[in-house]
């Protein structure tokens, strides 16, 4: 596995318990202990948010400093010696876990997080078997708050939930309702995003998922290490899965979602939308024939990129053998845009990742509705503005309620006019490039730019302003990019910016693994003839939902790897078995060298492409006490001949208006695809939303049920009111759709389309 580089800066060596150790100034005690290896019993510290200091469980003695020290906020000197357990610090320890065990209920036998709850490990850990003091009790009514449920009397007020819903989720949902020892933690519904990162932090019984309360004991369960399959951020997760017995039949059934909460968040869709294995099981030999004899006739497979790098890999090899041609337009997109920013860099991965977006004191966003769209993107953005106070852009003709209190700068652009917004972009970020672009920049005609994006001057001139004595830059672009027509002119600007800037650039995949698909598959810009579909609309169906020719497990049933927003292959396993056949079982019919299991081609990845020789069973998974994610391996980079010469950009567009009714694809929060959809908590309706003002212009009302026509196509939706859409763009989800032929085809996210209320009679 490759290392990454958590901290940076001038070395120091201090010694702990007789050890040295290793550090960088800026690190406090306890990172340094953790990172050697050396235990500091805490309650209230949480490595991803800043020191909470309320338990005082982490006091170290410190050689010349009077009294006990704090190690979690202590930063550490070059020299010091320091000593983390004594008789002392036992005592003190101790009867600070007596403080926190007073009235606390004995009620372990029936508490969710008994066998895994760290008040019960500590008061066992430090020999608390009596007690000696008592105070009045409180009577404390719990509280459910939709996947979550709170119960007051076995909270120990340690705050780790309101500094993460604050501090990383980013949504000032959770706050302390003070009132000395009768304090709670008390919530604002209307912003609570439903996540559950609070329930993973909790170290006690207080916070649960409502679903998972009094269904399952901890030690019942296997926890099968796993990456989330509905987003690019591959966000490291374990299923907690149970062997559960219904009219005499035993089966296994994940309970729940848990992750390495210490270091990493979850959004809802991975805490919660879990249970999308496919059902529809057993060997239907029928149908394994039919779906070879399909590929052998077909002119093409149609898939998407919620796949591995595995069963991509096959695909590849299924084109390579039969000539057949490969088409998934999401991952073509980001391949046209990819191959236009190699153009201008020579490499082929961008330079940046999440943990630059984290450590960024300055960032711009472009062409992505993130919060919707990868909300670990919008995680680490949040960290910045509160860890680093960095200056956030955000530049979309939508604004976003979820990121009114995060960005310092609004840029709202026309639809459409992406290909302009990043030349005026790369005209006002490059501060150092050659002559040659000087004057390609020179010769853009600003006026006109400017007032067909509706980007003025004055407000691209306050974003160089506010790049003044900013350290750490970060641009991540997105999925609207990627479609947009000029898709490959555009990634050779943002090129530019990443060479002729100190900015680092993140191109943040649209769908799971769509980099990892990118990398692998040879794909082709049309479908002609016959057709077979993997997880798509085709002739004839291979799939993981209904309405498949042939069935096959989905991600949660397979073992594999993706390739996450950090550039990194994360391995995936088999949390559900699947009784039936899987797209390998397909492809050993038909190709000429077969491999017993899909994971036989985790070693076989293109190493041309930056992929790695490792077989799937030497890969990692888990974090080290340093916060070092140890699942699988990072790409290497790649690198070719680079131009950077201005006469491989091509002309800029004239700008086409977007006038009429124009709707934006666009998913609710915690909701990606089918797999999502078919979650009994991730609550979200398909209709289509807008504004008062979108509503009036398209002389519908809220309620209406409405036909959406594009190229003579019809879908029909529900139509209602959002307060939080400002503007004449309307939101439109695909989420629910399935394997339906879905009339606003993807591409280009923005449809200029036509709607009519469909009338009471129809």
């Amino acid at each position: 596995m490759s290392e990454r580089i958590i901290h940076r800066g001038k070395e120091l060596l201090i010694t702990i318990d007789g050890k040295q150790c290793e550090g960088i100034y800026g690190q406090t005690i306890l990172e340094i202990a953790r990172a050697n290896d050396i235990y500091i019993p805490t309650m209230c510290y949480l490595t991803k948010v800043s020191p909470i200091a309320s338990c005082r469980m982490c006091v170290v003695d410190v050689e010349g400093v009077e009294g006990h020290v704090l190690s979690c906020q202590e930063k550490a000197v070059n020299g010091a010696v320091i000593t983390t357990n004594n008789d002392e610090l036992f005592r003190h320890r101790q009867n600070t876990m007596k403080a926190y065990d007073v009235n606390h209920p004995l009620q372990c036998g029936v508490c969710d997080k008994s066998g895994e709850c760290d008040l019960q490990n500590k008061t066992l850990e430090f020999k608390v078997d009596s007690q000696e003091f008592t105070t009045k009790d409180q009577k404390r009514k719990d509280k459910k708050w939709g996947v979550l449920s709170y119960d007051p009397s076995l909270c120990i007020m340690c705050e780790k939930c309101v500094h993460t819903c604050n501090e990383v989720i980013g949504s000032t949902a959770l706050y302390i309702k003070p009132g000395g020892y009768n304090s709670t933690i008390d919530i604002k519904m209307s912003r609570c995003e439903q996540c559950g990162d609070c329930i993973s932090v909790c170290p006690v019984g207080a916070l649960v998922s409502t679903d998972y309360k009094y269904s399952s004991n901890a030690w019942e369960s296997q926890q099968v290490p796993s990456s989330c399959a509905h987003c690019s951020s591959g966000c490291a997760l374990y299923y907690d899965v149970k062997t559960v017995r219904k009219d005499n039949v035993y089966s296994t059934k994940i309970m729940r979602v848990k992750n390495d909460f210490e270091f990493a968040s979850l959004c809802g869709a991975g805490r919660f939308g879990f249970n999308f294995e496919n059902i529809n099981t057993g060997k239907d030999e029928n149908a394994l024939n039919a779906a070879v004899e399909a590929i052998i006739n077909a002119d093409a497979i149609k898939f998407n990129s919620y796949i591995s790098n595995e069963e991509a890999q096959i695909l590849q090899s299924l084109k390579e053998q039969l000539g057949i041609k490969l088409v998934n337009e999401d991952a073509y997109n980001y391949q046209q845009f990819i191959n236009g920013y190699t153009a201008v860099t020579g490499t082929h991965l961008y330079s940046g990742d999440l943990n630059d977006v984290e450590q960024s004191d300055y960032v711009i966003m472009l062409g992505s509705r993130i919060s919707r769209d990868n909300p670990g993107v919008k995680y680490h953005l949040n960290m910045a503005t509160k860890k680093q106070r960095a200056e956030f852009i955000y530049m979309h003709p939508i604004d976003d309620e979820q990121l009114k209190n995060k960005y310092t700068q609004f840029v709202k652009y026309e639809v459409g006019s992406e290909e302009s917004v990043v030349a005026l972009m790369a005209k006002y970020l490059i501060q150092n490039g050659n002559d040659e672009l000087k004057a390609y920049f020179d010769e853009m005609d600003l006026g006109y730019l400017s007032a067909e994006t509706n980007v003025g001057e004055e407000e691209l001139e306050l974003m160089v302003k506010k790049l003044l004595r900013r350290k750490n830059k970060t641009l991540v672009v997105g999925t609207d990019l990627f479609g947009h027509k000029k898709a490959n002119n555009i990634g050779k600007l943002v090129g530019l910016i990443e060479q002729f800037s100190d900015f680092k650039v993140v191109i943040a995949p649209s769908q799971t693994n769509t980099l990892g698909v990118s990398l692998i598959c040879d794909l082709d810009a049309q479908t002609s003839g016959k057709t077979v579909g993997y997880n798509e609309k085709a002739d004839f169906m291979m799939s993981n939902h209904e309405a498949a020719d042939l069935n096959l497990p989905a991600l949660n049933q397979q073992e594999g790897t993706f390739v996450s927003i950090n550039k990194h292959v994360v391995n995936s396993n088999v949390a559900l078995d699947f009784d039936g056949y899987c797209l390998n079982d397909v492809a050993n019919k038909i190709l000429t060298s077969t491999k017993v299991n899909t994971i036989d081609y985790t070693a076989s990845l293109p190493v041309s492409k930056g992929f790695k020789a490792i077989e799937f069973d030497a890969l990692d998974s888990g974090y080290t006490n340093a916060g070092v994610d140890k699942r699988g391996y990072y790409l290497d980079t790649c690198t070719s001949e680079s131009n950077q010469s201005t006469s491989i950009l091509e002309e800029l567009d004239e700008i086409k208006a977007y006038d009429g009714s124009v709707i934006y694809r666009c998913e609710p929060l915690h909701q990606f695809n089918k797999s999502t959809a078919q979650s009994e908590w991730l609550k979200a309706d398909s209709h289509l939303r807008g504004s008062a003002s979108f509503a009036k212009a398209a002389k519908i009302a809220a309620g209406d049920k409405v036909n959406i026509i594009y190229n003579d196509k019809i879908t029909t939706k529900m139509f209602k009111i959002d307060t939080t859409i400002k503007g004449t763009v309307a939101l439109y989800p695909t989420f629910d759709d399935g394997l339906s032929d879905d009339a606003i085809p993807s591409g280009y996210r923005y449809k200029q389309v036509k709607i009519e209320k469909v009338k009471s009679d129809e």
